[in-house]
C-alpha cells in the first residue's frame, strides 16, 4: 500500500480491470461481476465555483448534488464529482454491486467505508499513482 496525501488514504495496488472503456462494461480480473465506469472526481478549492463554471461552460449540465464539501454533475451521460483535497483524492470510480464490493474488499484486504449518500467504497492505487475508487450503490 502507498499513502495518499489526502486524509491519510491508503491506496493498495491490488485491483486490476481489463477491457474498461468509459460507459462500457468491464471485467475485474478473476471475477464474473459486471463493472461499470461511474465517475471522475476532481479536487477543487471551491465546490460552488467549480459547479458554476461547468454549468456556464458545458451545455446541459445537470447538478445531481451540491454542498460545501462535495458536488456531482452529469453531462452527456458522464458524471463528474468535485471534492476537497482534505476529504478525498482525485480519482476514477468503477461501480460494482454490494456483494462484489464485499468480495473484492475481503480478497484485497480493503476497508469499505460508507458515504453520506448511502454508497460504500474503497480506494486503491492504480498505475502512475492514480487513485481508483470501487463503489457500490444501495440496492433499490
Amino acid at each position: 500500500m502507498h499513502a495518499c496525501p489526502q486524509r491519510n488514504h491508503r491506496l493498495p495496488r491490488r485491483l486490476r480491470f481489463e477491457g474498461a472503456m468509459p460507459g462500457a462494461r468491464a471485467r475485474v480480473t478473476g471475477s464474473l461481476a459486471d463493472v461499470r465506469f461511474d465517475h471522475v472526481a476532481q479536487q477543487v478549492p471551491d465546490i460552488g465555483e467549480a459547479i458554476a463554471w461547468w454549468r456556464a461552460t458545458v451545455p446541459g449540465v445537470e447538478v445531481l448534488h451540491q454542498d460545501p464539501t462535495w458536488g456531482l454533475i452529469e453531462a452527456a451521460g458522464v458524471k463528474l464529482a468535485f471534492v476537497l483535497a482534505d476529504q478525498h483524492p482525485g480519482h476514477l470510480a468503477w461501480r460494482v454491486d454490494e456483494a462484489e464490493l464485499e468480495r473484492l474488499a475481503v480478497a484485497g484486504g480493503h476497508e469499505i467505508r460508507p458515504h453520506r449518500d448511502g454508497t460504500q467504497s474503497f480506494y486503491v492505487e492504480g498505475p502512475g499513482g492514480q487513485a481508483v475508487e470501487v463503489i457500490a450503490y444501495p440496492a433499490q
